[in-house]
């Protein structure tokens, strides 16, 4: 449950709500509330929120 723990890390560091995270990352304002909840994504939806916070992080480091 490695990438609950990155997600709720960046959506502190960021001060992002948990519902625009869900949106933005995979299109699913409830996508962190159902992992917080117990569900297991597919690889496609865990690598698409990997993804997201990089390619924050990035944009934002400029």
């Amino acid at each position: 449950m490695y990438l609950l723990r990155d997600i709720e890390k960046f959506i502190r560091d960021t001060d992002m709500a948990w519902t625009k995270f869900g949106r933005l990352a995979v299109r699913d304002p409830r996508f962190v509330e159902d992992l917080r909840n117990g569900r297991q994504p597919g690889k496609k939806i865990s690598k698409r929120a990997e993804h997201f916070m990089n390619m924050w992080r990035e944009n934002d480091d400029q």
